[in-house]
């Protein structure tokens, strides 16, 4: 079986010391594509260098997380756009809102947001979007720009059912990881009822291991857990999980 992790931040200093084994882990595990969406300025270094190691493996998004905009949105903005014409990235990524920690910056979360989904209809790649207690206002951002050349995931997905379906309706996918895989998450109930093609998985390692690893550092070669967990809840196949998948991620990541 062959898998995708379509959101893995292995760039990151939680993976220091055993990077390289990480990745051979989930290589050994079958998941050989491993997508890197962009965090900020600093992050940029990491992830192309993860990318030249590992060719044919690893892909970089870029993108401004919501998380990391600042006051100064224009100077922020301007990297992303530079970097964007410089070379070319699977996705504009990782975008979006975040209203959990801090609104201070609402204002200029929207602005970045807006812009760069307007990158990817000017670039005809996918964006992976971040709508971390900001579900209902991500897909309003996105249908008011829709003109059938947005495409793209919502990245750990945490809606309602009727939510996805309005995400399915705009021609994305849902990003599911291992918070599926929580008891108490209610995601369950969502992805029993919805078609395995309008899924895609993920990790967003290091955060969000799934069980039985909740709580600990999260890995790509988790994402056949999450499968799994899939195939139970759908009373499907594991081999059939991943083969719709990764189909799905191939179709939307076009250059994988």
């Amino acid at each position: 079986m062959q898998w995708i992790d379509t959101h893995a931040h292995l760039y990151g200093k939680e993976f220091a010391q055993d990077r390289r084994d990480m990745i051979a882990r989930a290589v050994q595990a079958g998941v050989d594509k491993l997508l890197l969406p962009n965090i900020d300025e600093t992050s940029i270094e990491g992830m192309l260098d993860l990318e030249v190691q590992y060719p044919g493996q690893c892909y970089a998004m870029m993108g401004l997380h919501p998380c990391y905009v600042k006051a100064d949105i224009t100077a922020e903005m301007t990297w992303v756009r530079e970097w964007l014409a410089k070379r070319p990235f699977i996705a504009v990524g990782e975008i979006g809102l975040d209203f959990y920690w801090d609104t201070t910056y609402a204002d200029q979360q929207y602005q970045a947001f807006r812009e760069q989904l307007q990158l990817s209809k000017e670039y005809r790649i996918p964006v992976a979007i971040h709508s971390r207690e900001s579900t209902r206002q991500c897909i309003d951002e996105v249908k008011a720009l829709q003109d059938g050349h947005l495409s793209g995931v919502f990245h750990c997905f945490s809606g309602t059912l009727e939510e996805a379906r309005e995400i399915i309706d705009l021609g994305f996918y849902l990003g599911i990881g291992g918070v599926v895989t929580f008891k108490k998450s209610g995601l369950d109930k969502i992805v029993e009822q919805i078609d395995l093609q309008h899924l895609v998985l993920e990790t967003d390692a290091p955060y969000l291991a799934p069980v039985p690893y909740r709580g600990k550092r999260n890995e790509s070669s988790y994402i056949p857990l999450i499968g799994q967990h899939i195939a139970d809840i759908k009373h499907l196949k594991i081999e059939e999980v991943a083969a719709v998948t990764s189909s799905n991620a191939r179709k939307l990541f076009k250059s994988i």
